[in-house]
Formats: structure tokens, sequence, C-alpha cells
């Protein structure tokens, strides 16, 4: 315990905490289930937050994927890893025989549990600098597979690599009250039969038009 609280840079004043973030649901009724839902919504507004506020020119489909990519299980897992978390997490007898303590679900859910725990024992301020401690360059860094372009662009690019006029988009049917509408747009190039796209917003729709007809020109191999 003493090493962990000086890997993750926080003296807990609640050592019982840190202790009920590291017990897993087979140890018993006090284990870490409640404090890994608590930690999951902190390290997502955490997330979110700093990439907003650090990737200035990232569009609404790129901070989603990038945040996607920060709070998924494997990247968890692996900063569990360098917690060298598993060495102490507590274990029913049965997730110990199976080598739960290696398992990157058991890995993942302990590192939200200590964020929590963390809130609860120091305030949100502390909470939100230990995950931007754990997750260190990944929030800077962003790995390449995370910036792939939004589907209007990746088709408008297709289109003019192989010479064919740029799509058109046009909104066909609106449904829902005002402020909880659906659109429907269609896409058309000319070249394949028309694709529709749906969601809460134009922009939303056209992208789910564009990602449509991507696929159509993928199985024509056009």
């Amino acid at each position: 315990m003493k090493r962990l609280q000086q890997r993750i840079a926080y003296r807990f004043s609640d050592i019982d905490l840190l202790e009920r973030a590291l017990s897993h649901r087979s140890l018993g009724a006090n284990n870490n289930e409640r404090l890994e839902f608590l930690g999951d919504a902190i390290l997502g507004f955490e997330v979110a937050d700093s990439l907003y506020r650090r990737l200035k020119e990232a569009d609404e489909g790129q901070l989603s994927r990038i945040r996607a990519h920060l709070v998924r299980r494997e990247t968890l897992a692996a900063i569990a890893r360098e917690l060298q978390l598993g060495d102490i997490l507590r274990l029913g007898p049965g997730e110990l025989r199976s080598g739960g303590q290696s398992r990157d679900s058991i890995l993942a859910d302990a590192v939200e549990a200590v964020i929590a725990a963390v809130y609860l024992d120091g305030g949100i301020e502390q909470a939100r600098a230990l995950v931007r401690r754990l997750l260190g360059d990944r929030l800077s860094e962003p790995p390449p597979e995370t910036q792939r372009k939004d589907p209007k662009t990746q088709l408008q690019e297709h289109l003019q690599a192989i010479g064919r006029p740029l799509p058109h988009y046009e909104v066909v049917e609106i449904v829902g009250d005002q402020h909880d509408q659906t659109f429907r747009v269609r896409c058309r190039t000319g070249a394949l039969p028309d694709t529709f796209g749906e969601g809460g917003s134009r922009r939303k729709a056209e992208q789910s038009a564009a990602r449509a007809m991507l696929h159509q020109l993928e199985e024509n191999n056009a």
C-alpha cells in the first residue's frame, strides 16, 4: 500500500478507501464495484475536459475517438500494470486460481476504483490530477489510429482522387420535437445509388450518409 501511494503520488488519509478500491467482488460484499462506477465517471470527465482544452483543432468525432481510446479497458489495464496493481489486488480464492490478478477487466476496474477512492479521500481536484498523472503522455500525444478523418472528409478526398464530382447532401426529413429532432439526409454522388443517414443534428446525419456511401464505394471497388 505504501509503495502504491508513492507510485500514484497521493497519500491517503483513510487507507480503508484504498483497500476497498483494490478489493474484487469475489472477495465479498466490501468490494470496489461502487467505486469503479464513480471512478469511471470522473475519468471520463477529466479526459474529455483535458482533450477539449489541449486539442483545439479536433472536431467532435476526433475527440470522441481519442477519449474512447484513453478510457478503454486495454489502456487502463496497461496503467494498472505500470502501477503493479496486480501484485496487491485482493481477490477471492477462485479468481486467484484463475489468474484474475492479470486479467485486463479486473485491472482496469481497479484503476477506476482507485481514482474514486482518491476523490472520496481528497476531493475532485486530487482525483483529476491523478487521472492526468496516470495517463501522462497519452493525453498530450494521442495515438495515430485515433486521428482518422471523419467520413465526409474521407468521401470527398476519395471522390477527388478518382476524378468524380463531389458529394451533395440534402435534408429529406426532420422528425421530432424542437429539442429532440432526428435529421434524415441523402448523400448523392451521381455514380452510385443515393445513400441515407440519420442523426440528432444535420452534421451527424451527413456523416452517417457519407459513411454509407464510402461503404458502397468499397463494395463496388470504386
